[in-house]
């Protein structure tokens, strides 16, 4: 775990909103293991070069565009026209597809001892009825009165706005939420809405890229923020 000096006082949050995808849910980033196994030539050209890490940059580069042509489809009532891309976009990001995600371990435990302490949110780039769907199959549904996704607001993390929506359904100052993510785009969408940033070693982004994004706080699971949490009645 690590901490940046600027963490708020942590004792003021009031609401913890999460990212799905590496954050509760497992990612096995397989595009990019592939597509690092055909850039391997460039590492034999330059020893320097970390082939491994280009090509998972490449593969996120494309998540963003990808996931706003996907939302602009739905928008207009077209994705009968796309059935399966969304699936094949998921996949950039190694996250598992619609009926193959796993809750990663200490999910159920994370969440049952919040519930009550804090108000929860998702905020998730997934499309709605994906997402409930994906919680109600795991039985988390209930700890999440508010579900934020790319449905839901015109632009996506990193901007702010996924993050002040599901704040002001809360009905909670974005500066009173933590948001916890592991990707760049979590971080930087907390920090422009003024929630506490907290990144997650267990999906896509490292520790320095969190650091350079602004992470108030770094962690290796998501379960680990029960440790930091101040004691609520």
């Amino acid at each position: 775990m690590s901490t940046t000096p600027a963490l708020t006082d942590l004792g003021a949050i009031e609401a913890i909103l999460f990212d799905l995808d590496g954050t509760l849910v497992g990612t096995d980033n397989r595009w990019a293991r592939q597509l690092g196994e055909r850039l391997a030539f460039l590492q034999r050209l330059n020893g320097r070069l970390d082939t491994n890490r280009l090509s998972r940059d490449l593969v996120m580069a494309i998540e963003g565009p990808s996931n706003y042509a996907v939302s602009t489809v739905e928008r207009l009532g077209l994705e009968r026209m796309i059935r399966g891309l969304a699936d094949r976009v998921r996949r950039s990001k190694g996250v598992a597809v619609r009926g193959a995600s796993v809750l990663l371990e200490g999910t159920h435990e994370l969440l049952a001892s919040l519930e009550g302490r804090y108000r929860l949110a998702i905020v998730t780039t997934r499309a709605r009825p994906e997402a409930l769907s994906f919680l109600d199959q795991q039985g988390i549904a209930h700890h999440f009165p508010v579900v934020v996704t790319r449905q839901d607001v015109w632009w996506m993390k990193p901007h702010p706005a996924p993050v002040r929506r599901a704040a002001q359904l809360l009905q909670v100052c974005p500066s009173r939420c933590v948001m916890v993510g592991d990707t760049t785009m979590d971080v930087r969408a907390a920090r422009r809405a003024g929630a506490v940033a907290v990144g997650v070693l267990s999906g896509v982004a490292e520790r320095d890229e969190l650091q350079r994004a602004g992470a108030h706080l770094i962690l290796d699971r998501a379960v680990e923020l029960l440790a930091c949490l101040p004691p609520r009645g």
